[in-house]
């Protein structure tokens, strides 16, 4: 079934599936985020979907720091070294543990539909830039956010009908700024919302749809977008 799925993206371009309409093409592309996760990180990738956000809401500050250095960090920094500075940087709570209780606070008591919000309060946390913050915010709330990195800016991309490719090509994907991390969220709720309209369903969200992009962020396709890129850094 692994060889099958990988066959399917290889034939099936991510400008494609994009467009595409049929439910099981996006299904597919689902299934094949699981086949590039390794095994030594599947049992955490399932803890965190299975992950009730009330369960977070309800610790007091130190287990909340520990789920955020011994989990959530392991999972979004999977380099050693990069684990190793950005959990350098959130042991900083440590000397005033109130300021760590006042963002999970405000974690939990925002309204989701204001995503630079989000993404503000999270980015507070020491060692989270946009991108860990992003994912923070999708692993905690799934249906209003997704992870948006480096990697979700090169799938994209490759789309050339994206209305917001030309403030893509002007990203810096491993450095994103707030504004680049509202757009995504906004790219991501989008395509979750139409995917629902199109299949009359309630079960697509912005962190299936980040998942996909990360899944085809080996793929060397060659894409009008690369054209685009030059046009747009000359002008």
């Amino acid at each position: 079934m692994r060889k099958e799925l990988e066959g399917w993206m290889m034939e099936l371009k991510i400008e494609e599936l994009w467009s595409s309409t049929r439910q099981d093409d996006w299904l597919i592309a689902e299934n094949c985020y699981w086949n590039q996760v390794s095994d030594a990180n599947r049992n955490l990738e399932k803890s965190l979907e299975m992950l009730n956000p009330d369960d977070i809401k309800h610790m007091n500050v130190e287990t909340f720091y520990l789920f955020l250095h011994d989990t959530y960090f392991v999972w979004k920094y999977t380099a050693k070294n990069r684990l190793a500075t950005t959990r350098a940087q959130l042991k900083r709570h440590l000397t005033d543990i109130t300021t760590l209780a006042e963002i999970q606070n405000e974690l939990f008591s925002f309204d989701k539909a204001q995503i630079r919000t989000g993404l503000e309060i999270a980015s507070r946390i020491r060692g989270l830039g946009i991108a860990g913050a992003s994912g923070l915010l999708s692993v905690l709330f799934p249906d209003y956010f997704g992870t948006v990195d480096q990697f979700v800016v090169k799938s994209l991309l490759r789309i050339n009908e994206l209305n917001e490719l030309e403030n893509l090509v002007r990203m810096r994907p491993e450095a994103l700024t707030l504004a680049d991390g509202v757009m995504l969220e906004q790219v991501l709720r989008a395509k979750a919302d139409e995917l629902n309209r199109i299949f009359q369903t309630g079960t697509w969200t912005p962190r299936k749809i980040d998942k996909i992009l990360w899944a085809y962020r080996e793929k060397n396709e060659n894409s009008p977008s690369l054209n685009k890129k030059l046009k747009f850094e000359i002008t």
